[in-house]
């Protein structure tokens, strides 16, 4: 298979805007792990911005899938391929010639990670530098936004919010392996891609809900299948503090972040993307609210004694992607989990997906606008 060398590129720099839509229509736009929770979601908002999307991921894991359940494969052109086969990766990005990338393919469950640590490692390491290699060797692609997670951090218990340049880490081999490949990250970024003018970013991202998410052992999916047959939620942690968010608020980053990439070259770098420091809330919280818009619910709550670790309190620094990309929070957690909650019932009453997505979608937009427009007076 040839590759092309690409030549050096100018960027160009331009007033920062928020989903600008001349950008985005019919932009060539790679999504990995699309068959995901998060990717689905952001496939459809792709989609309802005018992108050519293809998708690359393993075939759903989870039934019902979000992916299926809501036709995403109708609104992109989607590759069934697992990110550690380094040649099936390198022919299909050099295929279709991808100017945006998204990279979100990974073994996401910390539990998982216990159970199958090489194969945590081996896809969120090496599947990240296949697609960071397949990059390097195709003329195409202006900005990659690789998502890696909050739990990037050595958590030391400390009292306060990671910030981007604090000292990576991981107790668990899900947030070991995502640290490692931040190091590939930017490795790949500092020794190839700058050069080639092609702008590399890495995004951290607090702890997310949503309809359509059926991952097992997380906790809204797990609050869903027990209350949705009148079983009780058993809760271990209720104590642990997570940077809650709604999934549409890290993925309007994810996209804002991408959009000023291509024009600027020197945001390359790492970006938080989290909730204000007052929204940080704990499992238990999370959960009575849950309750509350559920109804009819019942949780037994754990000691949050367990054999394998998993850290008790952790909040992000979301003030570079403030300051520097002007993305801030739009959806408080009272607003993230009643609207979770509400996709959730409204599905199981009959209610299409796809078209909960795109309702959801539509407001946080509007709501973005409203916001814009009230830090202008």
């Amino acid at each position: 298979m040839g590759h092309r060398k690409c030549p050096l590129e100018k960027m160009v720099n331009t007033e920062r805007s928020q989903l600008d839509r001349s950008y985005w229509h019919g932009r060539r736009v790679l999504v990995t792990g699309h068959t995901g929770f998060k990717g689905s979601w952001l496939a459809i908002w792709l989609d309802q911005l005018g992108c050519q999307v293809t998708g690359l991921s393993l075939k759903p894991l989870t039934d019902p899938a979000l992916f299926e359940i809501a036709n995403i494969s109708a609104l992109c052109e989607s590759h069934f391929v697992d990110i550690r086969d380094v040649q099936k990766v390198l022919d299909l990005v050099e295929t279709i010639q991808p100017e945006v990338v998204f990279h979100l393919a990974a073994q996401a469950l910390v539990r998982q990670g216990y159970r199958d640590p090489i194969k945590t490692f081996s896809t969120n390491t090496m599947g990240t530098a296949n697609i960071l290699e397949a990059i390097r060797l195709t003329c195409s692609a202006k900005a990659m936004v690789m998502v890696t997670t909050d739990k990037v951090y050595r958590n030391n218990a400390c009292l306060k919010p990671y910030k981007e340049d604090d000292t990576l880490g991981g107790q668990d081999p899900y947030s070991a392996s995502k640290a490692a490949s931040e190091l590939i990250i930017a490795c790949y970024s500092d020794a190839y891609l700058s050069a080639q003018g092609v702008a590399v970013a890495s995004a951290r991202a607090g702890n997310v809900i949503g309809g359509g998410d059926w991952a097992a052992e997380r906790l809204i999916p797990d609050a869903i299948r027990a209350w949705s047959n009148n079983q009780s939620l058993a809760v271990r942690h209720p104590e642990s503090i997570r940077p809650w968010q709604h999934v549409l608020e890290p993925l309007h980053g994810y996209i804002v972040l991408a959009q000023q990439l291509a024009l600027k070259l020197d945001l390359a770098s790492t970006f938080n993307f989290g909730p204000g420091f007052d929204e940080v809330a704990s499992v238990r919280r999370v959960i009575e609210l849950a309750q509350h818009a559920w109804g009819d619910a019942q949780v037994t709550w754990h000691d949050g004694i367990s054999q394998l670790y998993e850290a008790g309190w952790l909040r992000l620094d979301s003030r570079k992607s403030r300051d520097e990309l002007g993305v801030q929070p739009i959806w408080s957690i009272d607003e993230a989990v009643k609207r979770t909650m509400a996709w959730y019932r409204n599905q199981a009453q009959g209610g299409s997906p796809v078209v909960l997505c795109k309702r959801d979608i539509k407001d946080y937009e509007a709501d973005i606008e409203k916001k814009m427009h009230k830090n202008l007076r």
